[in-house]
C-alpha cells in the first residue's frame, strides 16, 4: 500500500479508510525493505502493510488488480466498491493540514508508476519465484507444499561424512609398466612449445640443461606407492599459467604420498609436510636480488649435506621401529623443505638431488631388504600395507581427488581445444561436473560397492571413473559426441593403470558411444540402475521429454541427479490434474552448488535429487480414488 507519513494528530478513521481501500500495484513488485521511489524532502513516502481484518470477501486480503496471476493468489474480482473508495480517498487529502501541501502530488506520482517497470529494475528477483511466474499457468488451486507435496528444497550445508562401508581398497595387481599409461613426460613433450624453463644452475650460468630441448629436456622421478611403480616429469613451466604445471603436480603428488602412506615414524624421515604448494600462487616466487644466501644455503653447501644424507647404505638399515627410536637430538634432513628451497630459488641441481634422497627412502619403504632365510617370505611393501587399513575408514579424499587431477591433466588436458568444438546453443554444448560436486552427489546418493551407476551424456567420463574409484561400484556412461567419447575411452584405460601406481582398486567401468535414446544397453541397464545422472543443463526440453518416459522403469529407491528438473513444477503439491502424470513417482529435492563445481560458469546454482517413491505415490493417488468414488456415490443417492 502507498501511504504517506502524516502527524499523530491525522490518526483518523476516514486517513485509515484511505489507506486499505487504496491499491498499489508497485508493492507486490518491489523487494522487501525497498522503497519505492525517491521523493522530495518534506514528505516521506513509504511502503508499509496495514493489518487489518479481511472483508467478507472470497479473495485473499493481499490480492492485487494486476491482470496476471501469482502463484500465491487467485485472480481478483473486480468490486464495485472501488470507485467510491478513490472518492473517499480524494476527500482525505483534501483534510491533510496546510504544513504538508505537497503529500497529494507525491501520492499521485507515486500512483501513476508502472509496474512494469518496477519489475525490470528489480535485478534481485529470485530466480525460482521469476520461472514460476511464466510457466506456472492461471490455477484455482494455490501451488505450495503441503503433504502431498513431492518435493523440497535444501539450501543447507552437505550433511556430515556418511557413514563408511567397510571395503578391501587394496589391488592386487603389480604397479609395472603398461601400454595405456599416458605419463606426465608424455603429456608434456607432447605440447613442449607451449612451456619454458623454469630452473636454472646457480653456480653455473652457462648450463643450459634445464632449458627446453625437443629430446634432451630436464626430468625427474618420483617412486609411487605400488611395487616397480614410478613416473617421470618434465621440469619445464607452462608459458599459460592455466595450463598443466608438472613442476607443481610431481610436489602434490609427492606430499600425498607421504602424508597418506607412511606412518608418522615413517614421515619424519622426510621433515614437516608443507601445507601448500609454492605453485598455488598466480606466479611462483622469483630468487630475491638482495646479497646471496649464508653458505649453508647456497647451492654448494646444499649439496654435500644433501649427498651425506643420501646414503642408500644407510637409509636401508633403517628399519620404521629403528627411526622411531631415534633421539630427539639427532638432526634429522628436511627434504620436503629442500624442494620448497630448491623451487623457491629454482636452482634445478638442488630439486633433482632432494628428489634423489627421497626416492631413496622409498624405495628402503618398498623394497625392504630380503631375510637371511631363503625359505622365510620377503617383506611386504610398507607403502602399500598401508592401503589395508583403509578398510573401515574408506579411501582419503586427498589420495581420491589427487588420482583423479593426475588422470585428468594427463588424458584431458592435451584435448580441451578439440572438446570447445560444439554447436552452440543446443544438447551438444559440453560441461563438465567438477570432482567436488560428484563427491557430494556420491555420498548423498549412497552408492556403494554393489551399486551401478549410469551416466547419460557422459562426456569425457570423469565422472564415471570418479563413482568407480569413490565406491568401487559398477559404472557406465554413454556419450553422443564422438571427440569426447574418445577422449573418455583412453582416459579411463589410462586411470586403471593410474589407480594400480597407487596400489588402490577400482570398480568396472563401461563406456559407449551412441544415442541415449535408442541405445539397447541403455535400456538393459537402466531397471538395475541404483544412481542415474543426466547433466542436462542445456538440454533441449524435446530430449528432456523424451528422456522422462525412461524413468519409470527404475527401481523403487532409485536416484536421478539432474541440473534441471524433470518435474512440471518444483514445491508443487500433488492433484487430481497432474496425478497421472510420469513424474508424479518422484520425491525431489532441490540442492545448491557453489562457485567452481561446474566447467562452465563461476556463479552457484542448484541441482536435483528425485528419488523413485511408487509407495508414497500409491498412496496418494489412492487418496484420490477414494475421494472420486465418495462423490460418485453423493451423486447417485
Amino acid at each position: 500500500m502507498t501511504v504517506t507519513s502524516l502527524p499523530s494528530s491525522s490518526s483518523s478513521p476516514a486517513a485509515q479508510t484511505m489507506l486499505h481501500a487504496t491499491p498499489n500495484h508497485d508493492f507486490f513488485a518491489s523487494r522487501p525493505g525497498q522503497s519505492s521511489h525517491a521523493s522530495t524532502s518534506n514528505p516521506k513516502v513509504t511502503l508499509r502493510v496495514v493489518r487489518r481484518p479481511a472483508p467478507a470477501s472470497s479473495s485473499p486480503p493481499h490480492a492485487t488488480k494486476s491482470s496476471t496471476s501469482s502463484p500465491l493468489s487467485s485472480p481478483p474480482a473486480s468490486s464495485p466498491a472501488s470507485s467510491p473508495a478513490r472518492k473517499r480517498k480524494s476527500a482525505s487529502l483534501e483534510s491533510i493540514p496546510d504544513s504538508e501541501p505537497d503529500v497529494p502530488r507525491q501520492v499521485k506520482k507515486l500512483r501513476g508508476d508502472k509496474p512494469r517497470k518496477r519489475a525490470v529494475s528489480n535485478p534481485k528477483l529470485a530466480p525460482r519465484a521469476s520461472s514460476q511466474q511464466k510457466t506456472q499457468p492461471p490455477s484455482p488451486e494455490p501451488i505450495y507444499r503441503t503433504s502431498r507435496s513431492r518435493s523440497v528444497s535444501h539450501f543447507t550445508s552437505v550433511e556430515s561424512e556418511t557413514p563408511v562401508i567397510p571395503r578391501c581398497w587394496a589391488s592386487d595387481e603389480d604397479g609395472g609398466p603398461d601400454p595405456a599409461h599416458f605419463s606426465s613426460e608424455k603429456a608434456v613433450a607432447m605440447l613442449l612449445r607451449t612451456y619454458c624453463a623454469y630452473f636454472k644452475n646457480l653456480e653455473d650460468p652457462s648450463d643450459t640443461s634445464f632449458k627446453p630441448h625437443p629430446k634432451d629436456y630436464p626430468v625427474v622421478e618420483l617412486e609411487y606407492p605400488n611395487t616397480h611403480s614410478s613416473e617421470r616429469f618434465i621440469l619445464l613451466a607452462p608459458k599459460d599459467k592455466d595450463h598443466y604445471n608438472p613442476i607443481m603436480d610431481v610436489e602434490k603428488t609427492l606430499y600425498t604420498i607421504i602424508e597418506c602412506y607412511l606412518t608418522p615414524s615413517q614421515q619424519a624421515l622426510f621433515g614437516p609436510i608443507p601445507k601448500d604448494t609454492l605453485f598455488d600462487s598466480d606466479d611462483a616466487p622469483t630468487p630475491s636480488p638482495s646479497p646471496s644466501p649464508p653458505r649453508s644455503h647456497s647451492s654448494s653447501g646444499s649439496t654435500s649435506s644433501l649427498s651425506s644424507l643420501s646414503s642408500t647404505s644407510s637409509l636401508s638399515s633403517m628399519s620404521d621401529s629403528d627411526s622411531a627410536c631415534l633421539p630427539a637430538s639427532a638432526a634429522k634432513p628436511n627434504y620436503l623443505r629442500a624442494v620448497q628451497r630448491a623451487i623457491h630459488r629454482r636452482d634445478g641441481p638442488s630439486f633433482l638431488r632432494a628428489f634423489q634422497s627421497i626416492n631413496s627412502i622409498l624405495r628402503t619403504l618398498k623394497y625392504p631388504q630380503l631375510p637371511r632365510d631363503m625359505f622365510e617370505s620377503a617383506p611386504p611393501n610398507s607403502l602399500k600395507q598401508m592401503v589395508n587399513t583403509w578398510t573401515d575408514t574408506g579411501l582419503p579424499k586427498k589420495v581420491l581427488m589427487r588420482i583423479i587431477e593426475e588422470n585428468y591433466q594427463r588424458s584431458v588436458g592435451p584435448h580441451v581445444q578439440k572438446l570447445k568444438q560444439y554447436e552452440a546453443f543446443s544438447s551438444a554444448v559440453y560441461g563438465e561436473l567438477m570432482p567436488s560436486l560428484v563427491h557430494e552427489i556420491i555420498q548423498l546418493t549412497k552408492l556403494k560397492e554393489d551399486s551401478l551407476f549410469l551416466d547419460l551424456g557422459s562426456g569425457v567420463g570423469n565422472v564415471v571413473v570418479q563413482a568407480s574409484l569413490q565406491t568401487g561400484c559398477r559404472s557406465y556412461g554413454i556419450e553422443l559426441n564422438p571427440k569426447p567419447a574418445k577422449v573418455a575411452k583412453d582416459m579411463a584405460a589410462n586411470f586403471r593403470v593410474r589407480c594400480r601406481m597407487w596400489g588402490v582398486k577400482l570398480g568396472e567401468i563401461e563406456l559407449e558411444e551412441g544415442d541415449m535414446l535408442l541405445s539397447p544397453r541403455v535400456n538393459e541397464l537402466i531397471s538395475q540402475a541404483d544412481v542415474l545422472l543426466v547433466d542436462n543443463k542445456v538440454f533441449e526440453q524435446s530430449l528432456n521429454e523424451q528422456l522422462r518416459p525412461k524413468f519409470l522403469d527404475l527401481k523403487e529407491g532409485a536416484y536421478v541427479v539432474s541440473l534441471a528438473p524433470f518435474v512440471p513444477s518444483l514445491n508443487a503439491r500433488v492433484t487430481e490434474r497432474n496425478v497421472d502424470d510420469i513424474s508424479a513417482i518422484f520425491d525431489v529435492s532441490e540442492r545448491p552448488y557453489h562457485s567452481g563445481s561446474v566447467s562452465w560458469g563461476n556463479s552457484g546454482g542448484t541441482y536435483y535429487i528425485h528419488r523413485v517413491d511408487r509407495t508414497g505415490y500409491a498412496a496418494i493417488r489412492e487418496r484420490f480414488e477414494n475421494s472420486r468414488g465418495g462423490r460418485g456415490s453423493r451423486r447417485r443417492s
